[in-house]
């Protein structure tokens, strides 16, 4: 069966990461038509030289909007869109080669709704940059929720690298206005309406994350903010293993202070543990480098993730506050 495909693709101020995507497309190896549509979310620096690069080699709809964030723009792609199936990507991701062929590859063997697709670090990328990819998807660190463990659950597909059926987005009306958390929210609505979810495994992107500890903190400290949130929405997703930040840090500085009182034996799993994430990160980025950068990054994961879940449970679980009226900052206006 053949698949119209459309690529749903937000951008905010990020004109050269449009350029190095839309590069990365033009060099797929896939014979049929497929459509690339762009939404500028209100940006000042916006992509429009740089989709004119790509005008003959690749079908571009180009679209600007007022800021509405990135939901809401795929939202408005998605019904811009002519195709019946639609791939979302964020702006800082890369494709390889083979991307669409693996995702018609399984259609034909299981047709499925609503996809995911993992991430992978490309050999281009920065030692940063391979740290902190390797904290977001090693088993070791996230147990396998954002990685590629299939026996965690159901799979939640997240908007870096999704595909949504045309029917299935008509149906639940696409992404809410909540972000970051715009995406497991989607999925739980997808479940709800009766379709299923599936990991892609071979489907993957190369995605950048972040170029900063700084704005990786930021980052998980928001992923944190809102996961309570969504448990409150959706009570029957909420996890224990959500808990494991916060529990770890924790521990971690119980350990820390019970060693400053003599007792060591209280630090010795810790070190274990962060002995196992260097030598596993050496071993899968080939780089020592990128190893030892790998142990900050986890800590900083598992502190602003941990962090800001206890925030929000207090505030939101506990004490019963609007989401909205006390986290505005996590929510795009209607």
């Amino acid at each position: 069966m053949k698949y119209y495909f459309s690529f749903i693709i937000p951008v905010y101020n990020r004109p050269d990461e449009i350029d190095e995507l839309l590069s990365s497309m033009q060099k797929m190896e896939f014979e049929e038509e497929f459509e690339v549509v762009i939404v500028e979310d209100g940006s000042q620096q916006t992509s429009e030289e740089v989709i004119e690069k790509y005008g003959e080699s690749l079908q571009i709809s180009y679209y600007k909007k007022e800021n509405t964030g990135p939901g809401d723009s795929r939202n408005y792609g998605m019904q811009k869109a002519k195709g019946d199936y639609f791939l979302i990507l964020d702006s800082d991701c890369l494709l390889p080669k083979h991307y669409l062929r693996e995702v018609t590859s399984a259609f034909d063997k299981d047709f499925v709704h609503c996809f995911g697709g993992p991430d992978a670090a490309h050999s281009s990328f920065s030692p940063l940059q391979k740290a902190i990819n390797y904290s977001m998807t090693s088993l070791f660190t996230t147990g396998g929720i954002r990685g590629k463990n299939k026996s965690v659950g159901k799979f939640q597909p997240r908007s870096f690298n999704m595909g949504l059926s045309k029917e299935a987005f008509q149906k639940t009306n696409g992404f809410g206005r909540i972000h970051p958390g715009e995406d497991p929210d989607l999925a739980i609505r997808i479940w709800k309406a009766g379709y299923e979810t599936r990991l892609f495994e071979k489907a993957f992107v190369y995605h950048k994350r972040r170029i900063s500890f700084t704005k990786f903190y930021q980052q998980v400290h928001k992923f944190g903010l809102v996961r309570p949130i969504l448990n409150t929405w959706h009570p029957e997703t909420a996890k224990l293993v959500f808990w494991f930040p916060l529990l770890f840090c924790l521990a971690l500085l119980c350990a820390i202070m019970l060693s400053a009182i003599g007792f060591y034996f209280a630090i010795i799993p810790f070190a274990i543990y962060f002995l196992v994430l260097t030598l596993d990160s050496t071993i899968k980025n080939r780089s020592l480098l990128v190893g030892l950068m790998s142990l900050p990054a986890v800590l900083i994961q598992f502190y602003g993730y941990g962090s800001g879940f206890i925030n929000t449970t207090i505030n939101v679980a506990w004490l019963k506050k609007d989401p909205e009226k006390a986290y505005p900052k996590l929510f795009f206006k209607k």
